[in-house]
């Protein structure tokens, strides 16, 4: 077959950075690399065994389900494993742990799920293959696809001799998507397990950057909640903003636009998500809703609203706190307020450690001849297990297989991603227990 010159060209470039990366890998590095290739296609089809049960968060069944596929998993590579149940009330299945020991190299702490926000009644398919490239279905990415390539990066290492010696522990939490309360006490073996360990890798799905480049989470916000409780003085809606006041709609009003236009810093969000107002309001908290009645020619004397609050660190958190307090005390004639938080999520801030920890796993890729990774933003990700390990380890998260859609009917799989994300990682860790 004639080939064009500009294409041979480009061909020959292309093998001379591949053949430069692999250069970069030791030998046995470049073994571990052979191992995950050569087992590809049964890492898909465990990827459509896990993927095939309803593992929704409240589905507490399929969620020990899935962990009983995970389980059998590890228990094949040498790890002693145990399911962790949590409280009956609180509703949750409990997680998965798997450990070994040794003395070599770091300590480490890989965090992984095993539920997804689809439950039984979900029209969504659990597996539905587009092509030899994409595949779609429930919690493909967000994450089975990176449960699956922490055991594959697993998988190799062991093949290749080199997780004698290591001290490794992973968790499978069952109720990442809508922790347990307290979590206290569902993230209480998270919390443990990292106060043995030197460094937590998460495998949330991997993103990219406009260009494509793979990019990996050195920093999430934390994520807290507000309530503004607003009341004002009930009467005739013709003696508003004279004698009757001005009522709790409109100091609600004043309040919340006061926070749009004054507690402003980069990175920092408040969403006031549900708002409830009238002469008589009710809340649902445990299902989220709720009712109001009020007339139009009277004053409302009460208004609810329940808000999220996200954060990049303690001082802006402190901050944005005080000046929304100052805010709703100015209040207009007529009314007062009333404002509470509460933290949900701790952040993941980013350390100089986290930074260190995200050098290496770009050198791991750049190695093995995927390119290098950069850093997401942490105001573009959402809250993570990671998040209640990381004031206590160096961390990087996003190391999963990508993906799209993810939470919606629309979720799908870069089916490839698996095997890159494993190649990353299983090189990572080599180097990190040495």
């Amino acid at each position: 077959m004639h080939v064009k010159p500009g294409l041979a060209l480009a061909a020959a470039a292309i093998l001379c950075t591949n053949l430069a990366a692999a250069a970069e890998l030791s030998p046995v590095e470049q073994r571990i690399v052979a191992e995950i290739k050569a087992h590809s296609p049964q890492a898909l089809d465990l990827l459509r065994q896990a993927a095939s049960i309803n593992s929704g968060t409240l589905n507490l069944k399929g969620v020990r389900d899935v962990g009983a596929v995970f389980r059998r998993q590890f228990d094949e590579l040498g790890f002693r494993t145990e399911w962790i149940e949590m409280p009956p009330e609180m509703g949750r299945a409990g997680h998965l742990v798997a450990t070994r020991s040794g003395s070599q190299g770091k300590r480490l702490l890989l965090l992984g799920h095993l539920d997804t926000v689809f439950e039984p009644d979900s029209k969504v398919p659990t597996w539905q293959p587009e092509s030899a490239e994409v595949v779609r279905g429930q919690g493909v990415s967000d994450m089975k696809g990176g449960d699956v390539a922490i055991i594959e990066a697993l998988r190799a290492l062991k093949q290749v001799g080199a997780l004698d010696n290591t001290t490794i522990s992973v968790m499978f939490t069952g109720d990442e998507e809508e922790a347990g309360n307290p979590k206290e006490i569902s993230r209480r073996d998270m919390v443990a397990l990292a106060k043995r360990s030197d460094i937590a890798l998460g495998y949330e799905g991997m993103v990219g950057d406009r260009n494509g480049q793979p990019r990996a989470t050195v920093g999430r916000r934390a994520t807290a909640s507000f309530e503004l409780e607003v009341k004002g003085r009930q009467g005739h809606s013709s003696s508003v903003f004279g004698g009757g006041g001005y009522g709790a709609v409109y100091e609600a009003a004043r309040i919340l636009d006061g926070f749009r236009q004054q507690v402003v810093e980069p990175g920092l969000t408040f969403n006031p998500g549900v708002i409830l107002g009238g002469t008589e309001v009710a809340f649902d908290e445990a299902n989220s809703r709720g009712s109001a009645f009020g007339k139009t020619n009277v004053i409302a004397n009460t208004v609810t609203v329940k808000g999220d609050l996200r954060y990049l660190d303690y001082g802006q958190r402190d901050r944005a706190q005080a000046r929304m307090r100052e805010i709703v005390t100015q209040s207009l004639p007529g009314a007062s307020a009333s404002i509470s938080f509460r933290d949900s999520y701790p952040p993941m801030a980013v350390t100089p450690g986290n930074l260190k920890l995200l050098d290496a796993y770009s050198q791991a890729s750049s190695d093995a001849g995927l390119g290098s990774v950069g850093a997401v933003p942490p105001e573009a990700r959402g809250a993570g297990d990671i998040q209640f390990v990381a004031p206590l380890v160096d961390s990087l998260d996003g190391l999963g297989a990508s993906g799209a859609g993810a939470h919606s009917p629309e979720e799908r799989l870069d089916v490839g991603s698996i095997e890159r994300a494993a190649i990353r990682s299983a090189i990572l860790i080599y180097r990190l227990t040495r």
